[in-house]
């Protein structure tokens, strides 16, 4: 029995799946398909699953690698890989010759995990209005891409995924990529014309001990002790059972109560009802902050606007900015589009014979369960009709649908400690890389004192488990987030200093984006930049290019003259930058009671002086240290931010 994929281009393959062939005894581990990247230039592992004492035979690239499955019906090969190149196919078959597989269109290249929580896994699909072009014009079959799916184990390391595909970066499948992926692949390829190989495995709201696996988190008890509980499938279904029936009866009160919706009348949707005795509100904002008062419940949203006949026809998409949490929304009674994520944008397709010439009406029922509802200032809020924009912000009617408690926060099992390295790490271990690119830590910054060593253990964790020695490992750090102007707390800024003293492990590299974040999105769209920063440091620490100026200014030490602090910093570059300005701004400065006040701060050279006539005795310093330090500008003169810091 030969077993093939189809024989065409890998972004255009629609491949077999001989892992669900149940006629089929020799089974690859799943990333062992078409349009694999192997690891270059270093040994790699190919192997799967068989009959007890199976005669397993590997050929590939005119070498032939023989072994036996073990008694527990798994088998490996081993073999050391060439130059860059493609395409290559392999056949893995039994002793007899009964079962072959041919697994096409191998590239050898070089191979990056993807990992971290939502900002990782964002795809080009959530950013395409700001990439459309790049979108447009992907054509790189060297680019491929690998999606690992959410799953979570608390009691076993798992050794296979359930599903996925090697796809490329065409401009029909580059949407399914990590966006902050691809824009680190391309820049990779563009640079070095070596295929690149992206496993995603990332979480939205992954913290980093759901990555740990077992052995390492032994060294934090709490998070252990309680992924050995959510091990006990009955304890775990029972948390879950109970959120269900919480969830249910809150959303059941809600539905029942809602009079947007009563049994016997017109839905307040609906264009015939009359709705001339709601009052206004102003779109974006907060319902508590527009004095409706603080409860979770509904209010429905309405708002009236015309439409001139010489633009009807063209195709239309209504930009809804982001509703906390849930939204569903019409327009002139039919149902356009809902989602129940306050982080999602809402960029709707209106179909067409919904508008029409004149009057229309878009109401929008927004549900907020457990925060503070209403609508995302700083967000578009409009209708674009072919070139014309027609803009939705303002004043809008809104009524009160039902007020309710708070529902409670629910257990999210793919979030707990250990679930994710067991589930979607471990599978991987045995593929061959060249390092790893990370973006994680929002949701640490709920409890951010214990995340330097966490993510130090995640690191070291990881490092040993692929057998790999210190390959690289690439991070982002936190950007700018929350209020405009800042409010004063320290939570971000703790984590961007555990992940900057993170640096001091091996082969690390951590991308700045202080200056691409969004106050108001805690999933910015710019993921371009960060792709790009983080191949700044592929370059230099996987690739060995020196040359390349990798980071913005790093801070080393610091040196007290008389009542002045004079910092010294890495990756100066070609010079130190107040960007925007001649005044440095966000340095603070503080004696020995740590009392932090604004101070001045000037360039002098490759070094940073900051002073206050309020503190004669300085000892510490701190720059940017808020969520969203805005304003924040020392950059050195290849235009890469500073990393904040506080030399406590």
């Amino acid at each position: 029995m030969e077993i093939t994929f189809t024989n065409v281009k890998v972004n255009k393959m629609e491949s077999g799946d001989y892992m669900s062939n149940n006629h089929t005894r020799i089974r690859p581990h799943r990333l062992i398909r078409d349009g694999m990247v192997l690891q270059r230039n270093t040994r790699v592992k190919i192997w799967g699953w068989a009959p007890a004492e199976e005669v397993i035979i590997v050929r590939f690239q005119g070498d032939t690698f023989r072994t036996n499955a073990n008694r527990d019906g798994e088998w490996m090969v081993s073999f050391n890989t060439g130059d860059a190149g493609g395409l290559y196919e392999m056949v893995i078959e039994n002793g007899d010759g009964t079962e072959r597989i041919v697994v096409r269109n191998i590239l050898l290249g070089d191979v990056w995990v993807c990992s971290g929580q939502s900002n990782m896994a964002v795809s080009m699909n959530m950013v395409r209005n700001l990439y459309e072009e790049e979108i447009a014009r992907a054509d790189y079959d060297a680019i491929r891409h690998f999606l690992v799916m959410p799953r979570c184990d608390f009691a076993t390391p798992q050794k296979d995924l359930d599903t996925g595909t090697w796809i490329s970066a065409d401009s029909q499948h580059v949407v399914n990529f990590s966006a902050v992926g691809f824009f680190f692949a391309k820049k990779l390829y563009e640079e070095y014309h070596v295929p690149i190989g992206l496993i995603n495995a990332s979480m939205g709201g992954a913290p980093a001990e759901a990555f740990i696996s077992e052995e390492s988190l032994s060294a934090f008890p709490k998070y252990l002790d309680w992924a050995k509980k959510l091990s006990d499938k009955s304890f775990m279904e029972a948390i879950i059972k109970d959120d269900q029936e919480h969830a249910k009866k809150w959303y059941q009160y809600v539905n029942q109560h809602d009079t947007g919706i009563p049994e016997n009348s017109l839905p307040c949707y609906d264009t015939e009802y009359d709705a001339s005795d709601w009052p206004t509100i102003n779109v974006p904002s907060r319902w508590v902050d527009e004095g409706l008062g603080d409860f979770n419940g509904v209010v429905w949203y309405r708002k009236e606007f015309d439409i001139p006949a010489s633009i009807l026809g063209k195709p239309a998409k209504l930009f809804l900015g982001h509703v906390v949490d849930e939204d569903t929304t019409y327009i002139n009674g039919k149902q356009v589009g809902s989602i129940a994520s306050q982080y999602a944008p809402r960029i709707y397709d209106i179909p067409d014979g919904v508008l029409k010439e004149g009057k229309n009406i878009i109401v929008v029922r927004v549900i907020s369960p457990n925060s503070k509802g209403g609508f995302y200032a700083g967000k578009p809020y409009c209708l674009k009709i072919g070139d014309q924009v027609i803009d939705l912000s303002g004043k809008w009617q809104y009524m009160i649908g039902v007020k309710h408690e708070k529902m409670r926060k629910l257990f999210w099992d793919l979030t707990q400690p250990l679930g994710l390295y067991n589930g979607m790490i471990a599978p991987l271990i045995n593929y061959a890389i060249k390092g790893v690119i990370w973006y994680q830590g929002e949701t640490n910054s709920e409890r951010p004192a214990d995340y330097e060593e966490l993510f130090k253990t995640l690191i070291r964790d990881w490092r040993v488990k692929w057998g790999q020695g210190d390959f690289p490992f690439l991070y982002v750090q936190l950007p700018n987030y929350d209020s405009r102007y800042g409010n004063g707390a320290d939570n971000w800024p703790v984590i961007r200093e555990a992940q900057r003293k993170t640096l001091e492990l091996p082969a690390t590299g951590m991308a700045v984006t202080l200056d691409v974040g969004e106050w108001n999105d805690i999933h910015p769209r710019n993921k371009k930049d960060v792709g790009i920063r983080l191949a700044l440091f592929a370059q230099k620490i996987a690739y060995g290019d020196n040359s390349v100026v990798a980071s913005g200014p790093l801070y080393k030490s610091a040196e007290r003259a008389g009542n002045r602090i004079k910092l010294f910093f890495d990756y100066t570059g070609s010079g130190l930058m107040a960007k925007d300005g001649d005044r440095l701004e966000y340095f603070e400065i503080a004696g020995e009671d740590k009392k932090f006040i604004r101070a001045n701060a000037a360039i002098e050279g490759d070094c940073v002086v900051v002073w206050s006539d309020e503190v004669m005795e300085p000892v510490y310093v701190r720059y940017a240290w808020d969520d969203n330090p805005e304003g924040a500008n020392l950059y050195n003169l290849e235009g890469l931010p500073a990393s904040p810091f506080t030399t406590e």
